[in-house]
């Protein structure tokens, strides 16, 4: 449970009023074992398919007003605060939606969230889609990443590697390629893993830069690096 307060929201007492309803309603508690058991026990589902349960989402969101800032907050921590783990996937849903409705005041949110019952369904959404739209609205958010980077929780280190995922031509080139070297040695798979897909992704834009980078760095780079970065243009 998020140790932030939500802040006081009529949207969000409307829409936490209707949305155990709606999504209780529709349990499927075979495929909620099914998908418990695929996210290795993070957290309880209600066995609700993301069709389904994005169809449910637009009975709960129907006749709604635009949330602000605050609305999304209350939200995203209330939601969070609620065992199965659909309820964080219909926040993070709100979120993508109204990212534009956010400013750099919602990072420290963002980052408890990501820490929050942490994996990685729900960390890389809030990477790609809201912090990296923090950030790109406003780069002084940079700074943030770079201390991020630095963390010493995962979820955070990986955040920092893939805020960029979206950013195309947009990417901060040097940023990306420090981050993937300076946190080359981290033990951890979901790390490393971060960095191939960094890498991967930014290949889309410019796949020689990215040749460049690990044929100049392959012996810092593990092994899951280099293989996921040049899975899709080769050595």
């Amino acid at each position: 449970m998020p140790a932030t307060a939500p802040p006081p929201s009529v949207l969000a007492d409307t829409l936490l009023a209707r949305l155990p309803e709606v999504y209780g309603a529709a349990a499927d508690p075979e495929r909620a074992a099914n998908m418990r058991a695929y996210m290795k026990d993070v957290a309880p589902f209600l066995g609700l398919a993301s069709p389904v349960r994005r169809e449910l989402s637009r009975t709960v969101l129907a006749g709604t007003a635009r949330p602000d800032e605050r609305d999304l907050t209350a939200v995203a921590l209330r939601c969070w605060a609620l065992p199965e783990r659909e309820y964080a996937y219909f926040a993070i849903d709100v979120l993508r939606r109204h990212v534009t409705a956010l400013t750099s005041g919602f990072l420290p949110v963002a980052r408890e969230l990501i820490t929050t019952v942490p994996w990685w369904d729900t960390v890389d959404h809030l990477a790609a889609h809201i912090v990296g739209g923090l950030v790109a609205a406003d780069p002084a958010l940079r700074a943030d990443m770079d201390a991020w980077i630095e963390d010493d929780d995962l979820w955070v280190v990986r955040t920092a590697l893939l805020h960029q995922l979206r950013h195309k031509d947009a990417t901060d080139t040097d940023r990306l390629f420090a981050y993937c070297l300076r946190r080359s040695d981290h033990p951890d798979f979901f790390v490393r893993k971060a960095i191939g897909w960094a890498l991967r992704e930014y290949a889309k834009t410019d796949a020689d830069a990215v040749r460049s980078f690990v044929a100049a760095h392959r012996d810092a780079l593990s092994p899951l690096s280099v293989r996921e970065a040049l899975k899709n243009i080769g050595a």
